[in-house]
């Protein structure tokens, strides 16, 4: 369980992790917008006794809150920059990241994007054909309201959601289970993921 917990922390290391409570490493010019996502407490723990660590990849960084990844309530939490499309924003470059190291097999979860409208986040899941599948669903999205700052002097408008909370979409805890070697039902369907924020900069016409 240490030497999990070791390497958990080693790879987050590799990963340049950080990621407070609060939305803080925002930068703040249009076009360089981030995600705060932090899974729900008992995720991180869940995982480790299957021998599975998560972690993000490829412009993102990650990082545990609490003990170790093995405490009941310690908390893996990212920050992912995003980019705006129609559907919401993605993270372009980013992956999320579920590894198995007793057996080294791995999902990513590949450029995901946030769609507030359909209330859900899907991704390109390689280990799948490449199929883009709704990974994780946002059960207070019809009420998600952003909080919108002005700042004239600047030009620059941000937008931000906070709070919003993401459960493993149907049938997404059993594919997991199943590409990573993991006997069926180690992971609960619907899962109480984590909650995630979204900060939003443009320019201020």
């Amino acid at each position: 369980m240490k030497l999990r917990s070791t390497i958990a922390i080693a790879v987050s290391s590799l990963i340049l992790v950080a990621l407070p409570n609060a939305a803080v490493a925002d930068s703040g010019k249009p076009g360089q917008s981030m995600t705060h996502m932090k899974t729900a407490a008992g995720v991180a723990s869940t995982l480790e006794a299957a021998g599975v660590i998560l972690y993000v990849q490829g412009g993102a960084t990650s990082a545990v809150i609490g003990e170790d990844v093995s405490a009941a309530t310690s908390q893996v939490v990212f920050h992912i920059p995003v980019t705006a499309n129609k559907a919401g924003v993605q993270h372009v470059g980013s992956n999320i990241i579920f590894f198995n190291t007793a057996n080294n097999k791995y999902l990513t979860l590949k450029n995901p994007v946030i769609d507030l409208a359909k209330g859900v986040v899907s991704a390109t899941v390689p280990q799948a054909g490449d199929a883009k599948v709704d990974v994780l669903t946002i059960t207070n999205a019809s009420t998600a309201k952003p909080k919108i700052t002005n700042d004239k002097k600047a030009k620059q408008r941000t937008t931000a959601y906070a709070g919003t909370t993401l459960v493993l979409a149907p049938g997404v805890a059993a594919t997991i289970a199943s590409v990573l070697g993991l006997p069926a039902g180690s992971l609960p369907d619907g899962l109480a993921f984590g909650t995630a924020d979204v900060t939003l900069y443009s320019k201020l016409k």
